[in-house]
């Protein structure tokens, strides 16, 4: 018998089907409409086209649409739960907004084909060429194309609302098999490339087709295997499974830590020796941001300095190590020679260069750190921006000209050499093991600095200044010392960069260089070691630097756009960064891991962070 006190099982909250939130649909619709037609109006479908997805059906430039309408469909049919209250039960609901959201997009998309094709907007969008009319209407007329993208979005949009519906396995499944093909189609070049190096190129004839993209078969394989894989796995987040790893035996996690390292070891020293030069020249410049953003993390991650002149330190270690080692050097020509270990003349070699570049850089972190030592965030950007400028136009200038040669620059840098093994710039292979000696001592430094006395000091200011002055911190000293070593840091990189380009320019130091060094800071994870090895992948590895082709070269003219939209996106969704550090992401998400531990178990101690 029930009691007073007892209360009713909660019903689901069951609603009619046209029960809708309509005005969230209809703008939902209205902007999914906009960005196909954005994406269109911008170029971006027909240099996409280019590239081959799944041969014959999908090319680059379509995938850059379908998405839209699917992701639109998804969040229109998405609806959160109060607090406290009953979540919603999904159904014909959820499909319903996600169909009409779909087919308000095609709708206002093929309103934008027909004006394109009748009205020459070339004026207003230079990349509306002939070709992408022909492209949005299959080269079956306005009427039929329209038909063809109202329905077809429609269904795409019914596909994002019945996520909405489907259990979260299931969700899972296609997420996965999705993404899978998407990432195996986009790393055509690098499966290649190993496969050469393995001899297995039979495995990649079958995947993938002569003029490029999957073909149908291993499209339909490989997304079995990847949807399989997602409906096995965990239905735990990123960030719950990093908890848990946390929250192991200090014992357990330091073993664990060892043998990821180990592993990481030994894929730097044989994955060179078995891809060619293309995966090599990348994995070259993913160094080399890597080493330019351990730099920067400790300065804007560590210490919370905001430094958008941090160009200004590179450019210091190239022209350095370039005067010193080219016959061409406008002024002095001492001639020496980038070498490390020889058995002849050693003093001479290579260490001389380190230990100058070293002090130049970091002479050069104390003249630009001094003068704004009591700025701060707005303001010390500023003025920081201000002294990258200054150094690149000095370097440019006619009144330096003379010692370091204008907008002629310092050419005919030689190799480097270990030894008897000579390191040239043309080797993308060699280049990169001797930026992996420079990375991996980059981090080993900034890790012991993480849980050093210096490293709580970074801390403590980037919390508050005001409070770290208040217990007895000297500021100066600590701002100095992270401009310093972040400049020590970027001096080595500018090293590499004069050896590996074999000259050096003003133009090869904008203020471009800084911006994309401090946008992989941010989206790997300000303060995380490893979130910089993983922001330059992405960021540098996939889509390239600011000279630099990177794995998807079709991106090439839109990777700045594509950088500050995912700046926004992760300032918006996930500010801590794709693999932040553990005291980061406590500051960012206190109440929500104050949640996971309540229910999972106590989270790790700081000192396992630092282990990790």
């Amino acid at each position: 018998m029930m009691t007073d006190s007892a209360a009713p099982p909660s019903k689901p909250d069951v609603r009619p089907m046209t029960d809708v939130d309509w005005e969230k649909v209809l703008r939902s619709g209205a902007l999914a409409g906009l960005m196909l037609s954005f994406i269109a109006a911008i170029g971006m479908v027909t240099v996409l086209d280019e590239r081959t997805m799944i041969d014959p059906w999908l090319s680059l430039g379509y995938l850059a649409l379908v998405w839209v309408p699917v992701f639109f469909g998804f969040t229109a049919a998405s609806e959160p739960t109060p607090d406290g209250g009953i979540s919603p039960v999904k159904g014909e609901r959820d499909l319903l907004s996600g169909l009409v959201t779909g087919a308000l997009a095609g709708l206002c998309f093929s309103f934008f084909i027909v004006l394109i094709d009748t009205y020459d907007m070339t004026d207003i969008f230079s990349n509306l060429l002939p070709r992408l009319v022909d492209l949005l209407t299959f080269d079956r007329g306005i009427g039929v194309a329209a038909a063809i993208w109202i329905v077809g979005c429609a269904l795409l949009g019914l596909c994002g609302g019945a996520a909405q519906v489907v259990s979260a396995r299931v969700k899972r499944m296609l997420s996965w098999a999705f993404v899978g093909v998407a990432i195996v189609a986009m790393l055509e070049a690098v499966i290649i490339d190993l496969s050469q190096g393995l001899r297995v190129e039979f495995v990649t004839d079958f995947m993938y087709a002569k003029n490029g993209g999957l073909t149908t078969g291993a499209a339909i394989i490989l997304g079995a295997i990847f949807g399989a894989a997602g409906f096995q796995s965990s239905d735990k987040t990123f960030d719950q499974r990093r908890q848990e790893r946390m929250s192991q035996p200090k014992e357990v996690l330091l073993r664990k830590n060892m043998v990821a390292a180990g592993v990481a070891i030994l894929a730097v020293i044989f994955v060179p020796m078995v891809v060619g030069g293309l995966t090599n020249e990348l994995l070259a410049n993913v160094g080399l941001f890597v080493l330019l953003g351990l730099g920067l993390n400790i300065v804007v991650g560590s210490a919370g300095l905001l430094d958008l002149g941090y160009v200004a330190f590179f450019a210091v270690g190239a022209y350095t190590t370039a005067i010193l080692t080219s016959p061409l050097s406008p002024y002095w020509v001492p001639e020496l020679t980038l070498d490390f270990f020889s058995w002849e003349d050693w003093f001479w070699k290579g260490w001389v260069i380190v230990a100058v570049v070293l002090v130049m850089a970091a002479i050069s972190g104390i003249l630009v750190g001094t003068p704004v030592i009591r700025l701060r965030g707005d303001y010390l950007a500023i003025v920081t921006l201000g002294f990258g400028e200054i150094v690149r136009i000095l370097f440019l200038s006619d009144w330096l000209s003379p010692y370091f040669g204008g907008a002629q620059g310092v050419t005919n840098i030689p190799s480097a050499a270990i030894g008897p093994v000579e390191i040239q710039g043309t080797s993308s292979q060699s280049i990169f093991y001797l930026t992996a000696v420079f990375v991996v001592i980059a981090i080993y430094v900034a890790w012991r600095l993480q849980s050093s006395r210096t490293g709580r000091a970074w801390s403590a200011l980037r919390e508050d200044e005001d409070v770290a002055e208040a217990m007895g911190i000297n500021t100066t000293a600590v701002k100095l010392t992270a401009f310093v070593t972040g400049a020590v840091l970027a001096g080595f990189a500018g090293m590499i960069f004069a050896v590996k380009v074999g000259s050096v320019f003003p133009i090869s130091f904008k203020l471009l260089v800084s911006i994309i060094i401090l946008v992989i800071v941010i989206v790997g994870g300000m303060g995380s070691i490893a979130g910089v090895i993983v922001g330059a992948v992405v960021l540098i590895g996939v889509l390239g630097g600011p000279t630099q082709p990177g794995l998807l070269q079709e991106f090439g003219q839109f990777k700045l756009l594509i950088y500050g939209a995912l700046l926004v996106i992760m300032m918006l969704k996930r500010p801590e960064g794709l693999w932040p550090s553990v005291r980061r992401q406590r500051e960012l998400r206190h109440e929500e891991l104050n949640q996971d531990a309540w229910l999972t178990g106590t989270p790790g101690t700081d000192e396992e962070e630092d282990d990790a």
